[in-house]
């Protein structure tokens, strides 16, 4: 069977990849111009079992073609497509424009699922991204060294009630919390500059002044119908750097729905700054 991988940024599809290797697929890329990394074509230059496509954001039409000319029926989305991309940059074929122009709502849940059923009529099944990867999903409890400590869980405990709220409405799936107060929601920017903006705006706090109990707490959930063929939570090491720098302490995933990229490394790293992470059943 070829596999097809449509590939977005980041290393989400190259550990994708390795995984349906390692499993005896061959597999066709469909690699996005404005995202995926060049390397792809070197790691297909080193496998004959590999063949990498390149096509820009919006040629829904090419990607049928290629994938129709290449024997694919089943295909699997991963690696990010900025959201800032998907409705500012994108130069949709005629295809897409007619999908767009058919949306309820624009945002991604919705056209990810549009996308997802042109190829299901076009004889290409999209099925989960985490089909090869289950072993890199979270699961329940505490994961790092150290558990969180009970203001980090209060932070834990109000922020699933705002995550959860927020993600309802696909805006984002990630909250920063201190001391009980929600500090930033993610939206169009994603995770890492979320927390960033977190970190900043505690920082310009007067210390003295302020009521705020400094230490943050990330708090990432999945939405509630969460499609997992698409979008799905995803923390890797540039997160757990980006929480160091930020003055993060704590980080709050749902159990069996994040993967977790670099898993003993990410870990290993937490607890080493200290860092609580816990797994949370939803």
């Amino acid at each position: 069977m070829k596999l097809g991988l449509i590939a977005g940024n980041g290393r989400f599809p190259f550990l994708l990849l390795d995984a349906a290797r390692a499993q005896g697929l061959a597999v066709v890329v469909a690699a996005i111009r404005e995202e995926t990394a060049p390397e792809i074509d070197a790691r297909a230059a080193a496998d004959e079992r590999i063949t990498v496509f390149w096509l820009s954001l919006g040629e829904l039409s090419r990607l049928i073609e290629t994938f129709h000319k290449q024997g694919v029926t089943k295909a699997v989305m991963a690696g990010q497509v900025k959201h800032k991309q998907i409705f500012s940059s994108i130069r949709p074929d005629w295809r897409l424009a007619k999908l767009l122009l058919n949306l309820r709502t624009r945002n991604t849940d919705m056209l990810l699922g549009a996308v997802a059923k042109v190829l299901g009529d076009e004889g290409i099944e999209l099925i989960s991204s985490t089909a090869f990867l289950e072993p890199l999903l979270a699961e329940e409890g505490v994961l790092t060294a150290r558990a969180p400590d009970e203001q980090e869980r209060r932070n834990i405990e109000y922020g699933l009630d705002v995550a959860r709220a927020v993600a309802a409405f696909d805006i984002g799936q990630t909250v920063v919390v201190a001391a009980q107060a929600c500090v930033a929601v993610e939206a169009m920017e994603g995770t890492d500059a979320a927390i960033e903006r977190a970190g900043l705006l505690m920082g310009s706090l007067d210390e003295d002044a302020s009521t705020l109990e400094r230490r943050l707490t990330v708090v990432k959930v999945a939405k509630p119908n969460q499609d997992m063929r698409f979008d799905v939570p995803v923390i890797g090491m540039a997160t757990i750097e980006t929480m160091i720098r930020a003055g993060a302490t704590c980080l709050s995933v749902e159990a069996g729905r994040t993967l977790l990229f670099d898993r003993d490394k990410l870990i290993e790293r937490a607890s080493e700054a200290g860092i609580a992470i816990l797994g949370v059943a939803r």
